[in-house]
């Protein structure tokens, strides 16, 4: 069966939205211990391209499949991992961005979903949290995808959020989303 991209966040509800992102199966890398190592000769740029001995990797099915292979290792190194192989690929930030967000509710009772670059979709919550990293010049947030995998955030998307947390006007200042509360720390 060929894949079929989830249909756009602007047309589903949040919990049509949930509903898609708990639908997503992966393949179980954390439980896979393989014998033999190497190096896969891959980066995933900062922008989000993913590369093969630096060329392009063009099709975006080809993206899908090594995404669903990926894992952070307990070093903080990234690899692809299937059962009889582990191979080192190279991330310069975060190996998946946040290009879409959909958002439903305000304040206490806000639910934030996002599409990534990959077409994966994650609703942000106590397993999937939101972080601001206050130590950066400009801020940029990142999501928890899965098992230590983060994506940051588009500078678009950013500033959606950044409108919402402006209009629930918070104290401390920040974004609820599915019951968690995320912090931002505002600019000094």
């Amino acid at each position: 069966m060929p894949y079929a991209p989830p249909p756009e966040l602007a047309s589903l509800t949040l919990s049509e939205i949930a509903k898609l992102a708990e639908e997503q199966k992966l393949p179980p890398v954390e439980e896979w211990q393989p014998e033999e190592s190497g190096d896969s000769e891959m980066r995933i740029n900062a922008n989000g391209s993913w590369l093969h001995q630096g060329s392009p990797i063009s099709r975006p099915a080809m993206v899908r499949a090594f995404s669903t292979l990926l894992r952070r290792e307990a070093d903080g190194s990234f690899a692809l991992v299937t059962p009889y192989q582990k191979l080192s690929i190279e991330v310069e930030d975060a190996p998946f961005i946040a290009v879409q967000m959909e958002s439903e509710g305000q304040g206490r009772d806000r639910n934030i979903a996002f599409r990534l670059n990959t077409d994966h979709l994650v609703v942000a919550d106590a397993e999937h949290p939101l972080r601001f990293p206050a130590e950066v010049e400009a801020p940029q947030p990142y999501l928890q995808v899965r098992r230590g995998l983060e994506a940051i955030l588009a500078r678009p998307v950013y500033y959606e959020l950044a409108e919402y947390a402006l209009a629930d006007d918070l104290d401390p200042f920040g974004l609820w989303s599915n019951g968690t509360f995320f912090p931002i720390d505002r600019p000094t």
